[in-house]
Formats: C-alpha cells, sequence, structure tokens
C-alpha cells in the first residue's frame, strides 16, 4: 500500500545518516537522503517514519538545536521539491491546489502531499505558505481547483471562519484544513484532515 511503513532496521538506518548531515548543518545531504529514502519506499512511508519524528524531536531548546533543526527543515524541503518534480507538467484545471494559510510561516507538511501527489502522477498547483485569504480567491477564481487544502502550523494561523467563508464563497470547491493548527471547529462544507493519509485521500490517491 501507499502508506506502509518502512522496515524497522531501515528506518534506524536511515535516521541516523540523517540525524548526522542535520548535526554537520548539511542540508544539501539531507535533501539527497530524502530523495533517495523516497525513491526507495516512498514519500508517504519516508514522511511519517522518518521525516516528522525527526523533527518532533529537536524542540529547539537552545542556539545550536535550533540552528539544526533548521538545517534539517530546509533539507527535506529540498528534497521533498524536488521528488518526482517534472518543470513540463502542465497545471490541470479541476486539481487540487495547496497553501499555507495566511501569515503561516510554516507548511512542510504540504511540501510532502506534493511530492507525494506527484509521485502518483496526480500533480498540484502548490503556492507555498503564508498565502494571503484575498490572494487564495484570486488563485482559486484564476486556476478553478476542485480542491483546496489550507495549511496550519499554530492556532494563530488556523482561523476557522475565515476558512468557512471561504468554503461558502467557493460551494464547487472541496475545502479542507490540513495541519494542527486548525483547533476550531469546522462545520460544513470544510472538513480537517487529521493525518497523512487522510490528506492523500482527499486529494484522490488511493491509499
Amino acid at each position: 500500500m501507499l502508506t506502509d511503513p518502512m522496515p524497522v532496521e531501515v528506518v534506524e538506518t536511515a535516521h541516523k545518516r540523517l540525524s548526522a548531515a542535520a548535526e554537520d548543518l548539511d542540508a544539501n545531504l539531507v535533501a539527497a537522503l530524502v530523495l533517495e529514502f523516497a525513491a526507495d519506499a516512498g514519500v508517504a512511508a519516508v514522511w511519517e517514519g522518518l521525516c516528522v519524528p525527526l523533527l518532533a524531536g529537536l524542540r529547539g531548546r537552545d542556539a545550536a538545536e535550533i540552528a539544526v533543526e533548521h538545517a534539517l527543515s530546509e533539507g527535506i524541503r529540498i528534497g521533498l521539491d524536488v521528488h518526482r518534480r517534472d518543470p513540463v507538467r502542465q497545471w490541470r484545471a479541476d486539481g487540487v491546489l495547496l497553501a499555507g494559510a495566511e501569515h503561516e510561516a510554516h507548511c512542510l507538511g504540504l511540501h510532502a502531499v506534493a511530492a507525494a501527489l506527484r509521485e502518483q502522477g496526480r500533480g498540484c498547483l502548490h503556492l507555498g505558505p503564508a498565502l494571503p485569504w484575498v490572494a487564495l480567491r484570486s488563485a482559486v477564481l484564476r486556476a478553478r481547483p476542485r480542491i483546496v487544502v489550507a495549511w496550519s502550523q499554530t492556532p494563530v494561523t488556523g482561523r476557522a471562519y475565515r476558512l468557512v467563508r471561504f468554503g461558502r464563497d467557493f460551494p464547487g470547491v472541496r475545502v479542507y484544513a490540513a495541519g494542527p493548527g486548525w483547533i476550531e471547529s469546522l462545520p460544513p462544507p470544510s472538513t480537517r484532515l487529521t493525518s497523512f493519509s487522510a490528506a492523500l485521500a482527499a486529494c484522490g490517491v488511493p491509499v
């Protein structure tokens, strides 16, 4: 299955290699390793089995650990963005649009979703972090996606009323909230995605 986990012994070795690269502040090596592991095991397994646990283990307790966390995050982002990227792929109307909520600077999970979609030949329009709501409205009017996934990392940016209003303005678009920042209730038509596999399924990928 798409979301089958990596074998334990493989995870342990990969964890050590990624940790060592991050400790050396070598984001390029982190990216190369992410590409290597994703080619072997797939994005979903690498994201859930390696990237998320490694990032969760770095709490930014001191300046040195903050630097390591940044090197790891940047390397993961680069690796995910390069994986299966086809520069000539054309955007198809009625596809998937991914964006970070307004003022949300951290949306690494969306990079993982985008990479997993490319891996399955789906593709998407990924507009990155901190997209103002007015810009998201404009993008939907121009690109005409069928699905919109908005990422929020913290409750400060996870404004449920904004997402609900957005969804009601575009009744023909399926609107999903992804990331841990959406803690307020989300009445229909908006839906909260509570796992990586749920996000892929919402975007039309069989898991």
